[in-house]
């Protein structure tokens, strides 16, 4: 089971990251362990730049080009989850005088 790539990709990281233990992954059907890993990646990424503006990517991109993809994917998580849950983008009038 060491080598196994369950043990890496679900096994693990239900048990760090949602408090499962053994006993509870052991007696849960596979399909929903995969649905737990799933749903915990996109919540992961839904909130994984979370009070960052497109300003401070841009600056933090300067240094570490890859942080603009990823702001690029929590940008279409949220645009996704956002437009299921009915939340609509506040527009500002900061720039109106």
């Amino acid at each position: 089971m060491s080598e196994s790539p369950d043990a890496i990709m679900i096994y693990i990281p239900l048990m760090k990251d949602l408090g499962m233990n053994w006993n509870e992954i052991k007696h849960t059907p596979r399909h929903e362990l995969l649905a737990l890993c799933s749903a915990m990646y996109e919540h992961n990424a839904y909130h994984s730049m979370d009070g960052y503006s497109a300003e401070d990517v841009s600056e933090m991109a300067k240094k570490k080009p890859e942080i603009r993809s990823q702001y690029n994917h929590y940008m279409e998580t949220k645009r996704k989850y956002d437009s299921m849950m009915g939340i609509k983008k506040k527009v500002g009038f900061g720039s109106i005088k």
